[in-house]
């Protein structure tokens, strides 16, 4: 058996324990995601016409 094999067989198995639930871990993403994404420009304002004028067809 060679120095590998041995340091393999006898490092302990780790565990895994869930500790949250996939939906807590989603509502987290999507609180985080909100919270750095900074708020959308306001969208620019098209020229009023005059009222008398009318855009050709």
């Amino acid at each position: 058996m060679s120095a590998t094999e041995r340091d393999e067989r006898d490092r302990p198995v780790p565990r895994v324990v869930a500790g949250v639930s996939m939906r807590d871990l989603l509502a987290s993403c999507a609180a985080a995601k909100a919270v750095s994404t900074p708020p959308r420009a306001p969208e620019p304002r098209s020229p009023r016409l005059p009222e008398g004028h009318r855009e050709a067809a």
